[in-house]
Protein backbone atom coordinates (compact mmCIF):
# COMPACT_ATOMS: atom_id res chain seq x y z
CA UNK A 1 0.00 0.00 0.00
CA UNK A 2 1.39 3.43 -1.07
CA UNK A 3 0.36 6.83 0.55
CA UNK A 4 -2.26 7.71 -2.12
CA UNK A 5 -3.97 4.08 -1.35
CA UNK A 6 -3.49 4.89 2.23
CA UNK A 7 -5.25 8.20 1.93
CA UNK A 8 -8.23 6.72 -0.11
CA UNK A 9 -8.98 4.44 2.93
CA UNK A 10 -9.06 6.62 5.66
CA UNK A 11 -11.23 8.92 3.32
CA UNK A 12 -13.61 5.60 2.98
CA UNK A 13 -13.38 4.55 6.21
CA UNK A 14 -13.83 7.71 8.26
CA UNK A 15 -16.49 8.63 5.67
CA UNK A 16 -14.43 11.96 4.86
CA UNK A 17 -13.19 13.68 1.49
CA UNK A 18 -9.36 12.63 0.07
CA UNK A 19 -8.71 16.65 0.94
CA UNK A 20 -9.68 15.70 4.27
CA UNK A 21 -8.20 12.51 4.60
CA UNK A 22 -4.58 14.09 3.02
CA UNK A 23 -4.83 16.53 5.78
CA UNK A 24 -4.98 14.42 8.40
CA UNK A 25 -2.40 11.70 7.36
CA UNK A 26 0.08 14.89 6.67
CA UNK A 27 -0.40 16.48 10.13
CA UNK A 28 -0.14 12.59 11.58
CA UNK A 29 3.64 12.35 9.95
CA UNK A 30 4.31 15.83 10.86
CA UNK A 31 3.78 15.65 13.90
CA UNK A 32 5.67 12.34 14.60
CA UNK A 33 8.45 13.90 12.72
CA UNK A 34 8.28 16.78 15.07
CA UNK A 35 8.57 14.96 18.06
CA UNK A 36 11.30 12.68 16.83
CA UNK A 37 13.27 15.74 16.09
CA UNK A 38 13.30 17.13 19.59
CA UNK A 39 14.29 13.61 20.73
CA UNK A 40 11.01 12.26 22.18
CA UNK A 41 8.81 9.60 21.68
CA UNK A 42 4.94 8.72 20.06
CA UNK A 43 3.27 5.71 21.46
CA UNK A 44 -0.20 5.16 19.77
CA UNK A 45 -1.64 2.39 22.36
CA UNK A 46 -2.45 -0.61 20.52
CA UNK A 47 -0.51 -0.08 17.28
CA UNK A 48 2.95 0.89 18.31
CA UNK A 49 6.05 3.47 19.33
CA UNK A 50 8.05 5.53 17.47
CA UNK A 51 11.50 6.64 18.69
CA UNK A 52 14.73 7.66 17.76
CA UNK A 53 18.12 5.59 18.60
CA UNK A 54 21.42 6.40 18.18
CA UNK A 55 23.83 4.57 15.89
CA UNK A 56 27.70 4.35 16.75
CA UNK A 57 30.61 5.58 14.07
CA UNK A 58 31.87 2.82 12.49
CA UNK A 59 33.99 1.81 9.69
CA UNK A 60 32.39 0.33 6.14
CA UNK A 61 34.19 -1.03 3.08
CA UNK A 62 33.13 0.27 -0.78
CA UNK A 63 31.99 -3.01 -2.13
CA UNK A 64 33.42 -1.34 -5.72
CA UNK A 65 37.06 -0.66 -4.60
CA UNK A 66 37.02 -2.61 -1.21
CA UNK A 67 38.59 0.63 0.51
CA UNK A 68 37.68 1.39 3.87
CA UNK A 69 35.61 4.51 4.30
CA UNK A 70 34.29 5.86 8.05
CA UNK A 71 30.87 6.09 8.80
CA UNK A 72 29.48 9.03 10.86
CA UNK A 73 27.32 8.14 13.87
CA UNK A 74 23.37 9.03 13.08
CA UNK A 75 20.37 9.35 14.83
CA UNK A 76 17.97 7.02 13.34
CA UNK A 77 13.79 6.50 13.48
CA UNK A 78 12.73 2.88 15.05
CA UNK A 79 9.30 1.74 15.57
CA UNK A 80 8.48 -0.94 17.85
CA UNK A 81 5.35 -2.74 17.31
CA UNK A 82 2.42 -2.74 19.93
CA UNK A 83 0.40 -5.79 21.31
CA UNK A 84 -2.50 -5.08 19.12
CA UNK A 85 -0.52 -5.09 16.02
CA UNK A 86 1.34 -8.33 17.00
CA UNK A 87 -1.92 -10.04 17.78
CA UNK A 88 -3.64 -8.82 14.43
CA UNK A 89 -1.17 -10.55 12.42
CA UNK A 90 -1.44 -13.42 14.17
Amino acid sequence: MNKTELIDLIAQQADISKAAATRALEAMIGGVQTTLKKGGSVSIVGFGTFAVTKRAARTGRNPRTGATIKIKAAKVPKFRPGKGLKDALN
